[in-house]
């Protein structure tokens, strides 16, 4: 890159400060869970650990490739590597994940209890197509004679 252009970056992001590896553990966890091949990682870990080479088997990429995705889950705190003998495993850290589920699933339910007065709001409210109540017999009775009955 060159020097003009990190300028521009730099002039464009200006109230960007802080590194994004470098924030908040919910912040780390999801920013590199937003790449797909990330993700597959993470889930081919749910099963069990792997090697980085065993990791990079079912993709079109280099070695080092694999590794640089692992570093940014390693950086997350949702991957750890092992020293089995010569073996070295990944290994997935389930405390992240955790933290993650537990963001997510405050914020579904207040959206469910938003959704859930919303459709008492709705069902309290008149049908456009269903037609008006029959006013009671009595109140038909004055309106015909004339406040009468």
């Amino acid at each position: 890159m060159t020097r003009g252009r990190r300028r521009a970056q730099a002039f464009l992001n200006p109230l960007v400060e802080e590194d994004p590896l470098s924030a908040d553990p919910l912040s780390r966890a999801f920013s590199a869970l937003a790449d797909p091949t990330r993700r597959d990682l993470v889930a081919r870990l749910t099963l069990a650990d792997a090697t980085v080479t065993e990791l990079a088997a079912p993709y079109d990429v280099s070695l080092q490739a694999v590794s640089k995705h692992l570093r940014v889950l390693e950086g997350a705190g949702l991957v750890t590597r092992g020293r089995d003998a010569q073996r070295r495993p990944v290994h997935l850290e389930a405390e992240v994940l955790d933290l993650m589920t537990a963001w997510i699933e405050r914020y579904r339910r207040q959206a469910e209890e938003r959704f859930a007065r919303l459709d008492a709001v709705l069902a309290a409210m008149p049908d456009e197509n269903s037609p008006a109540p029959n006013p009671p017999a009595a109140e038909t009775r004055r309106r015909r004679t004339g406040g009468t009955t």
